[in-house]
């Protein structure tokens, strides 16, 4: 019973979504947190999720200043007295005009202020400006931040995520850089006179994409019989030029039966109009477009082809709990309750797989 209560404690609160699981969320989406090194940060009742962060980062960035910062060689230009490098000959002509008796080299340095340390710096300096961070947390980064002393901050809105790449010695950074994103990308925001602060918590979008890669990466770990992918499904036209991309979410397939799942994660699982509740028109025409091109694909073949539209549930009185039958394709409409123990959680992730695909 003990146990049970550190679970409700450990609830939290987002845009009416009841969360208590969004360490599991995240330990799915990165596989780095379920190594024993962040064992600790699992059973750690938070009452913020902000935190929840502070307490990721700690414990990553610990590890990896115990194994050494990464570094890699940068270029440095710096007025020496003598030879490094190669000299900048027009810069050190000025210097001798100017009776500077000194050379203008460009060398080569193994240094740790490289891209991977900067968005890490600079993200533990936004988390130890936000008030709702416990002290114990702070104070924890702080000291850590004495090793980085050497390493610049970035403007935060100047990351271009999508370059970044990893190799084989810097792939611990994987993970931490991508919570530094979840963090930077969802919780930043700037004032009229354009400073940087955090949010209240992570946006809508940014959620949704959580959400969608905790679905995705349970059912490949638990379901290995299915092939689980996030997969482009093709339009069935003569010419599909100028027609956007038709990207699922989660697609799970096992011969010739599919069930496509988009996941959604909303403020309010219906839309309310005209004083009647319904659910969202523009999901609905979007799982049935994506169910009837895969259905295409399957042409004469005996097949099922099923989509599902799972809303991560909210404090809404009601909620979507609908099976449909559209044109010989079942739709299902429902909602996944995050705010229960996460062996319940699990409980519903399989019921839906086993309904589809009897298992």
């Amino acid at each position: 019973m003990e146990k049970y209560s550190k679970w409700c404690i450990q609830m939290i609160k987002d845009n009416k979504i009841l969360i208590n699981n969004i360490y599991h969320m995240l330990s799915y989406a990165f596989q780095t947190l379920k190594q024993e090194n962040y064992k600790d940060v699992s059973i750690e009742p938070f009452d913020e999720i902000y935190d929840l962060f502070a307490a990721i980062l700690s414990k990553g960035i610990s590890f990896q200043l115990k194994h050494g910062l990464y570094k890699e060689y940068i270029n440095f230009q710096e007025d020496l007295t003598v030879v490094s490098g190669k000299i900048n000959i027009s810069e050190t002509i000025k210097k001798y005009l100017a009776h500077k008796k000194i050379l203008s080299c460009n060398f080569d340095k193994f240094s740790e202020n490289n891209l991977y340390n900067q968005i890490l710096k600079t993200t533990v300096m936004l988390l130890l400006r936000n008030k709702k961070v416990k002290a114990e947390y702070k104070d924890n980064l702080k000291k850590m931040m004495l090793f980085f002393s050497d390493v610049e901050l970035l403007n935060p809105a100047s990351i271009r995520w999508s370059t970044i790449r990893f190799q084989r010695n810097n792939q611990t950074y994987r993970m931490l850089i991508g919570i530094c994103q979840l963090i930077i990308e969802g919780m930043l925001i700037t004032t009229s006179v354009g400073d940087y602060r955090l949010a209240s918590f992570i946006d809508e979008q940014k959620m949704c994409k959580l959400y969608e890669k905790f679905i995705l990466e349970y059912y490949r770990k638990h379901f290995p019989e299915l092939t689980v992918t996030a997969s482009q499904i093709p339009w069935c036209v003569d010419d599909s030029t100028m027609l956007p991309k038709m990207q699922s979410d989660i697609h799970l397939q096992k011969d010739n039966t599919v069930l496509i799942i988009d996941a959604k994660y909303y403020s309010h699982t219906t839309q309310f109009r005209y004083d009647k509740h319904t659910i969202h028109s523009h999901n609905l025409y979007q799982i049935f477009t994506y169910v009837k091109n895969c259905d295409y694909q399957f042409e004469n073949l005996e097949h099922t082809i099923s989509g599902m539209l799972l809303y991560a549930k909210t404090e809404d009185e009601i909620q979507p709990d609908n099976v449909y039958q559209m044109h010989g394709n079942q739709i299902t409409v429902k909602t996944l309750d995050l705010n229960l123990p996460f062996v319940d959680i699990k409980k519903q992730l399989d019921e839906i797989v086993r309904t589809h695909f009897s298992l």
